[in-house]
């Protein structure tokens, strides 16, 4: 009888160890985008390392986190962080084309970490790495306005997210950061 209270017990962790996690059927080395200038990145190319993704935009009064996303890139890059800079129009504070946003960037922040195209991150047209976390983590996924930022973890899965008030480089992000490149 002792046997079977056990196996019934173990039985019922398993269930309710899987049901208490997202069921991904995609993780986040599985999708592409393209850079700010053109070419294909392949997130396939990051797999192993922790990802901070942040949405940016030029004309934002978050737009000054650029410097803290190069401070983490500078930082962390050696320890197998990347800082992905997504710029969006989404919330109407982006330039109009890529060359201007990567100008932009060089000149008033001296960026050196991956950009991206301008992408949409919220609605209909988000781009899929958006869609698949909000299917995959929910609304707090979704960014509620520019410099929102998702850490994915070395398994390609979200680790948590931030606000856009959350600066870069506060203890929050720099702690959790931290845990997943130990």
């Amino acid at each position: 009888m002792k046997n079977l209270i056990i196996i019934g017990v173990t039985i019922i962790m398993f269930f309710f160890k899987n049901s208490s996690h997202a069921d991904y059927e995609k993780i986040f080395y599985d999708f592409k985008i393209n850079s700010i200038s053109g070419e294909v990145i392949d997130l396939n190319d990051f797999k192993g390392k922790a990802v901070l993704v942040v949405n940016t935009a030029s004309y934002c009064g978050f737009t000054k986190q650029y410097e803290d996303m190069q401070k983490l890139w500078d930082r962390y890059r050696d320890e197998g962080l990347i800082v992905l800079g997504i710029p969006s129009n989404s919330f109407n504070q982006e330039k109009k084309v890529n060359s201007e946003v990567k100008k932009f960037c060089e000149v008033n922040f001296n960026i050196n970490f991956p950009l991206t195209e301008i992408t949409d991150v919220k609605g209909d047209k988000a781009h899929e790495i958006y869609k698949w976390a909000k299917e995959n983590y929910g609304k707090s996924a979704v960014p509620k306005w520019n410099f929102y930022k998702i850490l994915i973890n070395k398994e390609g899965t979200i680790e948590d997210t931030y606000a856009s008030l959350t600066n870069p480089t506060s203890k929050k992000i720099t702690k959790k950061i931290e845990s997943l490149l130990d």
